[in-house]
């Protein structure tokens, strides 16, 4: 995706509120040299935020007649109003490693034996991976193929397929859930409707056996 930034020459807390009334948004682009002030057209900015790839791939930013190749790190919103207050870049080149978040796309659900055979319920436990890997190969999305997901069975990190020179970042031994399978609640009940019968029925048989001995 491609942007227009362009340079801020003047800073602080007066000079940013001077920007926003004139609906520019004030932000910095910093690595791989100088930090260096820019600006933004609000509108633009505001509507790119929405789209995913803004977020999760690299960008190509026009600075100046210059093009640089900028990740979106940081941006500051209104605590209640719909404005964005400050944004971040992070200049990137092939040799910048980094860790990003990048959303995960689910697919092949509605063919897995779960749902199709045992008509159990899929839940995207998290939509989202923190990954590393060089700047050239972040990936918009990680797809997540759902199509062998069987009864009772649930999807952790490590059992990913991640793109080559892509690996999840693991915090510590933790290996969370990412997708988990369950059993409609009414195929439960109806598991445990013969057993609270065959419980009721030998509780009964119980009380009429204590009558007759009266």
């Amino acid at each position: 995706m491609k942007f227009t930034a362009y340079e801020r020459r003047v800073k602080g807390t007066g000079a940013s509120r001077r920007l926003r009334d004139a609906e520019k948004v004030p932000g910095i682009v910093y690595g791989a040299g100088t930090p260096t002030m820019i600006e933004l057209d609000h509108n633009a900015l505001f509507f790119a935020l929405k789209k995913e790839a803004f977020h999760s791939s690299i960008l190509e930013m026009d600075l100046a007649g210059s093009e640089q190749k900028v990740l979106l790190r940081d941006f500051q919103m209104h605590p209640w109003k719909q404005i964005v207050l400050h944004v971040d870049f992070q200049r990137v080149d092939e040799t910048t490693r980094l860790r990003k978040k990048v959303p995960l796309h689910f697919t092949g659900e509605e063919n897995s034996a779960a749902v199709k055979t045992d008509k159990c319920l899929v839940g995207h436990v998290t939509t989202e991976l923190e990954i590393e890997c060089l700047a050239t190969q972040l990936p918009e999305f990680v797809t997540v193929d759902l199509s062998g997901l069987v009864k009772g069975q649930s999807l952790h990190a490590s059992d990913l397929k991640l793109p080559e020179g892509i690996k999840a970042v693991k915090h510590g031994t933790l290996n969370p859930v990412i997708v988990s399978v369950t059993v409609p609640k009414e195929e439960d009940e109806a598991a445990a409707a013969p057993v609270v019968a065959a419980a009721d029925k030998k509780g009964k048989g119980k009380k009429d056996e204590k009558q007759n001995k009266r």
